[in-house]
């Protein structure tokens, strides 16, 4: 293949051997490589190209032999000189094929290395990959095993704890039945709280006032001094008690979640159905414990636990000997809880009133709404008059004959008409059923209302019922046992 402008040449092609002379030294390779890029017709002047060409082009005109100085016909003729410049000598084709064997030769080496050392590599990786996870799977086991021991010792001083809760609060009601001498203002207290069971609705709430009629319940069966003393220490240690079984709870529960996991993680195989990739996991790291201090909470609970028990035989045995009453605490409960009396009685009392002027707003809402719908009523009546005209129209001048049926203007306009009051008439529709939703809303709204009132009339009558029953309570001689 020849490519055009380039000035190629094989060693063969070079100077014409003379049969006068013998041949000459072999020059360099460096001959018989690729010359110099020349376009076609921008030769250099020292361009190695012969001249032949050039002797061709002088030979005079009207000659009918080709210009000859040697006298001897030539090897090659003038036409395919060109070509013969283009091609390749034997030397290249040799040294190309060695080349391509070496070449070839050395690929297929180094892929037989990197096939081999592949093949040892992929064995070397799957058993790290085996030997890791089996690694993993054994560490998992021991955790599962460390989990299983904690959950045990957690297991058998929540029960320890909770038998110890049981007996203190048996105590307490102990203490509770000692209090005998109070029960006017506990009966009184407890029909309190019985009537206030007959509130409705949203008025039936753990409010204040209920929250210290209970207290005062709790108060007057304690109703020694020592018994009430003794009674607080006991809901303290109740509290203290609480918190230590919270805590052992919530370690157990954590331990237990744990558990679930780890197990659930150590029955994982390689053809499980729940793996999957989650790229970038490995370098988050949520973890706020090390097995040291992960042990340590645990250990500090259990020994919380037994601290708090330890102070609950103690105040049990304390109860079984000492007996004191409180009565500047019982009556200080007293008017806490005549006090939440009058501030819920103030609160209900002015709902109340916000609410029965929210009804005459709303009942006035009401009567508007209703006008409004009467007159999109009306106005939607009024559309369909002219909406009949000119749909008339239009069906009208479809009966026009022949060439006569022109979409001219006023066909234009009656369409346009015609869309027009539909539109219109479709919002004042979708309006009007606004209205109305809006009308029953108000009328819902205000039989919620109507409802809020009775409800809250119900739970004003029961307040003040109750205070007409705590007017009356021991003298302080009788509370601490003077007749």
């Amino acid at each position: 293949m020849e490519f055009l402008g380039t000035t190629q040449v094989a060693s063969y092609c070079g100077t014409k051997k003379s049969c006068l002379f013998p041949d000459p030294a072999p020059t360099s390779t460096t001959k018989d490589s690729y010359q110099s890029y020349y376009l076609p017709g921008y030769r250099h002047l020292s361009s190695w190209r012969p001249s032949l060409l050039h002797k061709v082009i002088s030979v005079p005109p009207g000659s009918d032999e080709p210009y000859n100085p040697t006298g001897r016909p030539p090897t090659v003729l003038p036409t395919l000189r060109s070509a013969l410049h283009a091609r390749y000598s034997i030397r290249d084709w040799h040294h190309a094929n060695m080349v391509q064997l070496k070449g070839s030769e050395t690929s297929r080496y180094w892929a037989g290395r990197l096939n081999t050392d592949s093949v040892r590599l992929m064995q070397d990786k799957d058993q790290l990959t085996y030997q890791m996870q089996e690694d993993s799977r054994r560490n998992l086991g021991e955790r599962i095993s460390n989990i299983d021991f904690w959950r045990s010792e957690l297991v058998y001083e929540l029960e320890c704890l909770l038998r110890e809760t049981q007996a203190l609060e048996t105590a307490k009601k102990r203490l509770e039945c000692a209090a005998d001498e109070m029960q006017g203002p506990l009966k009184t207290a407890l029909e309190c709280l019985y009537y206030r069971e007959k509130r409705k609705g949203i008025d039936l709430v753990h409010d204040d006032v209920e929250k210290n009629l209970i207290k005062e319940v709790d108060v007057f069966k304690d109703c020694q001094e020592i018994l009430a003393k003794l009674a607080q220490r006991i809901n303290h240690q109740l509290g203290i008690n609480r918190d230590a079984q919270h805590a052992l709870e919530q370690d157990l529960s954590d331990k237990n979640s744990a558990h679930f996991i780890d197990e659930k993680c150590f029955n994982l195989r390689n053809t499980s159905d729940s793996i999957n990739f989650y790229h970038g996991v490995e370098k988050v790291d949520g973890t706020v414990s090390v097995p040291v201090t992960w042990a340590k909470f645990s250990e500090d609970n259990i020994r919380c636990s037994q601290h708090a028990r330890a102070n609950s035989v103690k105040l049990r045995e304390d109860t079984e000997v000492g007996l004191e009453s409180t009565s500047e605490e019982m009556w200080n409960q007293f008017v806490s809880t005549n006090l939440a009396f009058n501030n819920r009685i103030a609160e209900v009392a002015d709902a109340k009133n916000k609410l029965q002027a929210q009804l005459a707003k709303v009942l006035q809402e009401i009567f508007q709404t209703e006008d409004t719908i009467m007159l999109l009523e009306r106005s939607i009546m009024a559309k369909e008059y002219p909406l009949k005209v000119a749909q008339t129209r239009l069906e009208t001048r479809t009966k026009r004959p022949n060439i006569e049926l022109c979409r001219d203007e006023p066909q234009y306009q009656l369409v346009t008409e015609v869309y027009t009051i539909d539109d219109t008439l479709q919002t004042l529709k979708k309006r009007l059923q606004e209205a109305r939703d809006t009308l029953q809303m108000l009328l819902a709204n205000k039989s919620k209302i109507e409802h809020d009132i009775s409800v809250k009339a119900n739970s004003f009558f029961i307040d003040k019922k109750c205070m007409d029953m705590r007017k009356t309570f021991p003298s302080t001689p009788r509370l601490i046992g003077y007749t």
